[in-house]
């Protein structure tokens, strides 16, 4: 059997997913035509229901709950991995709570919109971009300030940019539960038994490609966009901790607790929150 399976080309995405579309690990009979973008086309692709198998931001996850389950293997959670607000170097001033301080954020239906919108709920104007050109946005003036991700949370400084505000640590500090950043999601048009096959078979994906860290294997540097192999490694021990092994009680609680601000923030009374995960 063959199903779809869409991911983005970052190092801890490829890292996790190497050893399943590689056939490094036994796939019980299953296959995947593999998609790798970056992770607001891969939201958009959920929302129009067209994929078997995706990586999604957890931002979206309350817009796509009736066409796909969350597995519990293959996410970004944790603590200290949230986005970071930046700015020039000296330009920081008073206008982040005004009306024409302008924001770029790396897609609107992203984890980063909605932990900024937590802590700057006043802040309107803002500009969604791809988020590899949110740095170069900030530095040429367009935009007062960008919300970083990724690889760019490790090389910002070199390129005359400063933190405003480290997002993640906001979210912590208020609601006491690890940030979801991105998980990985099955379309409920197939069979559950199937879905939870290949939720095992990415969890033994990451449990192989653990047993052999530090090694950075070929498929994860033909995806890692010219990076330094420290800077693959930094990103790799961020983003890829036991969350991504399995959510557990604690990841499930922070994922609905992500729900219910959802909810707050957009002003919906209750997010239906049965049927959100494989098992």
């Amino acid at each position: 059997m063959k199903f779809t399976l869409g991911f983005s080309p970052c190092p801890n995405d490829t890292f996790i997913f190497d050893a399943l579309v590689n056939k490094k690990i036994d796939t019980k009979g299953l296959e995947f035509d593999v998609v790798l973008e970056d992770v607001q086309t891969l939201n958009q692709w959920a929302l129009q229901d067209k994929l078997d198998f995706s990586k999604i931001s957890y931002g979206v996850l309350p817009l796509v709950l009736d066409n796909y389950f969350l597995l519990n293997s293959g996410g970004a959670l944790g603590k200290g991995v949230g986005p970071l607000l930046i700015t020039k170097q000296g330009t920081f001033d008073s206008r982040l709570t005004t009306s024409d301080f302008s924001v770029a954020i790396p897609g609107k239906n992203t984890t980063a919109h909605l932990l900024f919108s937590l802590a700057c709920p006043n802040v309107k104007n803002k500009q969604f971009m791809v988020f590899h050109e949110i740095e170069d946005a900030v530095l040429s003036g367009n935009v007062d300030a960008g919300v970083i991700i990724h690889e760019n949370r490790f090389t910002y400084q070199d390129k005359g940019l400063q933190k405003i505000v480290d997002l993640g640590e906001y979210w912590e500090q208020q609601l006491q539960v690890p940030i979801p950043l991105g998980g990985i999601v099955a379309n409920k048009k197939i069979d559950t038994e199937i879905s939870s096959k290949v939720d095992g078979l990415i969890k033994k994906s990451l449990e192989y490609a653990f047993a052999n860290y530090p090694l950075i294997t070929d498929y994860v540097k033909q995806h890692s966009q010219e990076m330094s192999e420290a800077v693959m490694k930094q990103h790799i021990d961020l983003y890829v901790n036991n969350y991504s092994i399995g959510l557990g009680d604690d990841g499930r609680k922070a994922v609905l607790k992500l729900l219910e601000v959802y909810g707050q923030l957009h002003g919906i009374a209750k997010i239906n929150q049965s049927a959100i995960f494989i098992a």
